[in-house]
């Protein structure tokens, strides 16, 4: 069992500090599905958000520091090759996340003051995905969870739960995340 919050990890032998943030946490989140960016880009801007010391890191631990940060995202969890349906979207839902996550911590978490560039303060991504896993009940978020798990199980939705979800299409339905390119191209053809 593990009962510190890491704030730094092991690559090749040399430990070097991490931001454990759940911002830094959820901005690599956000790279990674940024469509803009090329896997090497993606795998830059994860190295820079996480690793305040990045640029005195070897280019021969880059894959090793990816892995670990990779690591941390999943609190410690040894990777594992899961199929699941996608049923949540960082970005998109965070509005609907914060409110039962604030609820869980008994404070408002954006509130919690964090300084990326000294790498001071700030709410552990691993607290932060312990009250995420505390997310239940009647709340907004479950609810839209709920929803997008039938839709994708091919569950038939009951009469409350159709009605729900036709007011409320904008929240359960994922948004497409296009590339500049491809959004230059929809415009052209709905003109």
């Amino acid at each position: 069992m593990m009962y510190d919050l890491p704030t730094s990890v092991n690559v090749n032998g040399t430990e070097y500090e991490i931001r454990s943030d759940y911002r830094a946490a959820l901005d690599i989140c956000a790279a990674l599905s940024d469509n803009e960016l090329e896997d090497t880009d993606k795998i830059a801007a994860v190295l820079a958000i996480f690793y305040p010391g990045v640029d005195d890191m070897p280019a021969e631990d880059f894959q090793e520091a990816v892995k670990k940060c990779f690591w941390f995202i999943d609190c410690g969890d040894e990777e594992q090759n899961r199929k699941a349906p996608k049923l949540m979207d960082w970005e998109q839902d965070f509005k609907y996340i914060v409110a039962p996550i604030n609820r869980v911590c008994g404070q408002e978490i954006r509130a919690v003051k964090y300084d990326f560039e000294t790498n001071t303060g700030g709410l552990h991504w691993w607290t932060f995905i312990s009250a995420y896993y505390e997310i239940g009940g009647n709340c907004m978020f479950a609810n839209i969870v709920r929803i997008r798990e039938q839709l994708a199980k091919g569950k038939a939705l009951d009469k409350s739960d159709k009605e729900w979800y036709l007011q409320n299409k904008n929240l359960v339905d994922f948004k497409d995340n296009y590339t500049r390119q491809e959004s230059e191209l929809l415009n052209q053809w709905i003109k």
